[in-house]
């Protein structure tokens, strides 16, 4: 599996060329969020074509393990072509870029 950082991320942030994925839950991101697609974990698989494919697919959770399973749903289910793992999650972002979000 693939990982992108929250530097590597922020560099591409405004690029277009992939679909930041927040599976996170909607209490979450009432705390914080970075922006993206959000579709809490348990609604990907029924909500997967609302996703697109022919764009890179960041996952990204709170710390990074709920973005692993979904990557591997994603790439080993779905048949998605080219899936990345926020690596560290919305924490790492805080931590790493911007410190002015609410960490939970």
């Amino acid at each position: 599996m693939k990982y992108i950082t929250p530097l590597e991320y922020k560099e591409r942030q405004n690029n277009n060329d992939a679909v930041l994925l927040d599976i996170r839950e909607p209490y979450e991101l009432d705390i914080c969020t970075i922006g993206g697609l959000h579709i809490p974990m348990a609604e990907v698989a029924s909500r997967a074509s609302e996703i697109d494919q022919s764009k890179e697919v960041i996952v990204l959770c709170r710390s990074g393990k709920r973005a692993e399973s979904v990557a591997n749903l994603l790439v080993t289910d779905l048949e998605f072509p080219n899936v990345s793992i926020f690596e560290g999650g919305i924490l790492a972002w805080i931590d790493q870029v911007d410190s002015s979000l609410e960490a939970y």
